[in-house]
């Protein structure tokens, strides 16, 4: 399997973008792209079950060239069980956003150019062995959600594309020092190295991974909410148009999640053990600030927003515990929460789309009018508060569960604070949805015509709506109900990890 597909894929499509004309031409090409991407990510995981069964190697398909000889940078990728999950995961929001933008009219081809380059980043980030190489395309992943938000987003939209820039550049700024600090703390052959499979083979003094491991950790963090460098997420979410919310959150967050993983902790052992409860405390204020924060919020975008707050945090307490099963939950939590808040969004969208209004209190009665919307509109709170039977609860029980395997009062008392803002989620999550969809009617003076009409007035998911949500909906039973599939696919990525931190427990 030639991983190079991944990335030539959504690279050809962007640019057929360019040439075609026509509304129709411009959506139908960035609906291909989407299928086969999807379709691609799916036949590249059967190849790897295929692979993995007799192999020893960490990583499959991988493919290592020489790009820039002067400073040993190679273009080296390959996959594991872990990089596997973050893959399907794009793909799976990828074609939802696309189906969710199908009525983009202002200045499509733009947009959805800038859709299908936003997924080349996520791919080339999530398959790339050469630290140098995975911070390109980190860049690349960067630049499109500022052109989203600030050319097609709402209210403060030039403030909030601005914010999300500088925020994730000085992000991407710690990153560069972090991973400079290994290049030139290694040497293979005579030559520093950014390979990351030669550098977790070094042995890095422990003083110098206490050094750059907070600047690699942190930088990293700032793109997965880390308290207190989460201000970009509320505004950038809040402002940025339907597509790009689903692509931030599902996407985007997650490259730094799977950052402080593969990078951080994987090459700075050491230093993860020492920054382990600097972790987890500001994992813990996260969580539970998120949780807050969200009770407070009339507006559904920033509710979803805060609340994303403070599910990555889950993420960041169960690499910070630094056990076999905790990190297997942070894993399924970037999945989980990725496929949640799209369809979070994705939902918010459409309700916005059909009431020109995100407000909680304008908002009622909407079950009567949009039966499917407010149906998936409450799987999705549920997932969020963690319903047994949905990806939420198989996450956040993996994340405890691993949490709690750490021996120490510190870390038990850590987590009885990470499982009590399952109690705030439930109050803010059903008092939202209630409100939403149950109660008398209420019709914005500014909605669609469409809502007018009442019952089987039109006003309820088109079919381009009902497919994407679907899409995600399938993600999130899958995980669900027949979790085994996936922490089979992980745990090996996992498990060498643990050899790597000397920590399995």
């Amino acid at each position: 399997m030639n991983l190079t597909l991944l990335l030539i894929l959504p690279l050809a499509f962007s640019l057929l973008l360019l040439i075609v004309k026509g509304l129709k031409q411009v959506r139908t090409v960035a609906l291909v792209s989407a299928v086969a991407q999807l379709g691609l990510s799916l036949f590249l995981v059967y190849q790897f079950l295929q692979e993995r069964v007799g192999s020893s190697s960490a990583f499959l398909f991988e493919q290592n060239y020489t790009w820039y000889n002067a400073l040993n940078i190679r273009y080296h990728v390959g996959v594991d069980g872990i990089s596997l999950a973050m893959i399907l995961l794009t793909a799976f929001v990828v074609l939802a956003g696309v189906l969710v933008s199908w009525k983009q009219e202002k200045l499509h081809k733009e947009f959805f150019f800038l859709l299908l380059f936003l997924s080349l980043g996520a791919y080339g980030f999530f398959i790339s062995l050469d630290l140098f190489t995975m911070f390109f395309f980190l860049e690349v992943a960067v630049i499109p959600k500022f052109l989203l938000i600030g050319i097609w987003g709402s209210g403060k939209k030039e403030y909030s594309a601005l914010k999300l820039a500088l925020m994730l550049m000085a992000g991407s700024a710690l990153v560069f020092v972090g991973l400079s600090g290994l290049y030139f703390n290694t040497s293979i052959n005579g030559m520093h190295s950014f390979d990351l499979v030669e550098i977790s083979k070094q042995n890095i003094s422990p003083a110098l991974q206490n050094l750059f491991f907070p600047f690699a950790f942190i930088g990293f963090g700032i793109f997965t909410a880390l308290f207190p460098f989460h201000t970009w997420v509320p505004d950038g979410h809040s402002s940025a148009p339907t597509a790009a919310s689903m692509f931030l959150a599902g996407i985007s967050m997650k490259l730094g999640g799977y950052g402080c993983l593969r990078v951080a902790t994987y090459l700075m052992p050491d230093a993860a053990e020492h920054y382990s409860t600097i972790i987890i405390i500001l994992s813990c204020i996260a969580i539970l600030y998120g949780a807050f924060a969200t009770m407070m919020q009339t507006d559904l975008k920033y509710i979803n927003a805060y609340s994303s707050v403070s599910h990555c945090g889950f993420v960041l307490l169960g690499i910070g515990m630094l056990t076999k099963t905790s990190i297997n939950g942070a894993v399924l939590q970037m999945v989980s929460h990725g496929l949640m808040t799209a369809l979070f969004f994705a939902v918010i969208g459409m309700i916005y789309e059909r009431t020109h209004t995100r407000q909680v209190a304008q908002l009622g009665g909407l079950l009567k009018v949009m039966p499917f919307i407010s149906s998936v509109f409450v799987i999705a709170g549920l997932c969020s508060l963690g319903l047994p039977g949905l990806s939420g609860f198989v996450a956040e029980m993996t994340v405890f569960m691993g949490s709690w395997q750490r021996a120490g009062a510190f870390y038990h008392t850590a987590t009885i604070v990470a499982c009590a803002s399952i109690v705030v989620t439930a109050v803010y999550i059903l008092r939202a949805v209630g409100s939403v969809i149950n109660g008398p009617l209420k019709i914005p003076e500014t909605s669609s015509p469409l809502l007018w009409g009442g019952v089987g007035g039109g006003a309820d998911a088109g079919w381009n709506e009902k497919t994407a949500a679907v899409l995600l909906l399938v993600g999130i039973l899958l995980m669900g109900l027949v979790p085994f599939w996936f922490t089979d696919l992980i745990n090996p990525g996992t498990e060498m990890l643990m050899q790597k931190i000397g920590l399995v427990k």
